[in-house]
């Protein structure tokens, strides 16, 4: 096994060399990054958050003005034979979205690009609502019916409003076939390695890697991917209808219990995020530029809006307008973003570990081991400890699944 996590390490690694260039670029020349501020911003950044304050403005503001409408179109939402309700399909895009990166990639921005980081987060999710929005309902314009199921996502609508473009469909579908086999290495070692930490917690023993726990766990994850996944939309939709509600149900109220047990440091946390994210050496500086991109990239990385990924699982809806799948995709950013991947900022920023006395120990840490550490410095000497790290833990691994 522990060969195993080495090969998987490999690959992320190089994975990770091809992600860094992507955010960076042409930051990374010499010519752009020495223009003043504007050298701060990647090309990637530049796209997405334009594109999101285009749709935002074109469509005046409909994260804000239909936001109330979303959530009573959720809250109504019902089941059809031909395709899946317009809530199965939240929830698998919500299974999507949330994942480790709302855990570790909050806590490797915070680390990276300090707590100002949480604030370009916030904008990212805002602007992201309205690129959401746009892409699943054209996902619902555009969608296919096969065998009493529907089809569609960006492969079908790109290819359509690019003039039936056949080469277009197939280079986008391509895309994302390899994107998505990149990312079973990494989701993969998120999920087993999450397994052996909450046997270490229930143990209380360090438990090697070899071992026979981590095999089977192994087995058994591969076993119940398959089973789930070549059962057809429907089938996974019913998987992530009862995941997603406990993993977003459990994160939230122990994250909850962690801030008002420590109720005292929110008015810090907002100092720090607001004070780090506008302060004049850090705008007319390098720590803007990190702050700003690390927060646009976990806000993207996270809730996924203009990535594309999410407009399969939209277009699978049996929605009575197609307007309302893309009001159910901002929601989905916001529910993502705002509350969950801020409840991850409150406990690292609030547990003061990333520039206190111990900084330089914690930042030599990986990021999960980071984030129960920050659990640790917020239950000081109290047994409360073992059992938040135990949930968290639990759901970073239904996060990874």
């Amino acid at each position: 096994m522990e060969a195993l996590f080495d090969i998987i390490n490999a690959i992320c690694g190089k994975i990770q060399i091809i992600s860094d260039l992507f955010w960076s670029f042409p930051t990374n020349l010499e010519w752009y990054s020495n223009i003043p501020i504007l050298g701060n911003f990647s090309l990637a950044i530049i796209l997405l958050i334009g594109s999101g304050i285009y749709f935002t403005c074109s469509l005046r503001f409909i994260q804000l003005r239909k936001f109330k409408e979303g959530i009573h179109i959720l809250k109504n939402s019902k089941a059809t034979e031909t395709g899946i309700s317009p809530l199965a399909a939240f929830f698998l895009s919500t299974a999507m979205r949330v994942g480790p990166g709302n855990i570790l990639g909050v806590t490797g921005a915070i680390s990276v690009g300090g707590p100002g980081a949480l604030f370009w987060m916030w904008v990212s999710a805002f602007f992201g609502m309205a690129t959401a929005y746009t892409e699943s309902t054209l996902s619902q314009i555009f969608k296919e019916k096969k065998d009493n199921e529907y089809l569609g996502g960006l492969a079908f609508y790109g290819k359509r409003l690019l003039k039936g473009s056949v080469l277009a469909g197939a280079a986008l579908s391509i895309i994302y076939i390899i994107y998505a086999l990149l990312c079973f290495p990494a989701q993969g070692f998120n999920t087993i390695s999450a397994v052996g930490q909450i046997a270490e917690t229930i143990t209380g023993q360090n438990i090697p890697t070899n071992s026979a726990l981590y095999w089977i766990s192994f087995a058994v994850l591969m076993i119940t991917a398959i089973i789930v996944s070549f059962g057809g939309i429907k089938k996974l939709t019913k998987v992530t209808d009862v995941t997603v509600p406990i993993m977003a149900v459990i994160y939230v109220l122990t994250v909850l219990v962690l801030i008002i047990v420590n109720f005292d440091r929110i008015p810090w946390f907002f100092y720090a995020v607001f004070t780090e994210a506008f302060k004049p050496e850090a705008v007319f500086g390098g720590a803007f530029g990190v702050a700003l991109v690390q927060g646009v990239k976990r806000g993207l990385m996270s809730n996924e809006a203009g990535q594309g990924t999410i407009t399969m699982s939209a277009a699978a809806a049996d929605a009575v307008h197609p307007c309302e799948q893309g009001l159910l995709a901002a929601i989905g950013v916001f529910l993502d973003t705002i509350i969950i991947c801020t409840l991850s900022g409150f406990v690292v920023v609030m547990a003061h570990c990333w520039d206190g006395a111990n900084a330089e120990s914690w930042m030599a840490l990986d990021k999960l081991p980071k984030f129960t550490e920050s659990i640790a410095a917020l239950t000081p000497g109290t047994g409360a400890n073992a059992i938040i790290t135990f949930l968290i833990t639990l759901c970073f691994c239904l996060f990874a699944y």
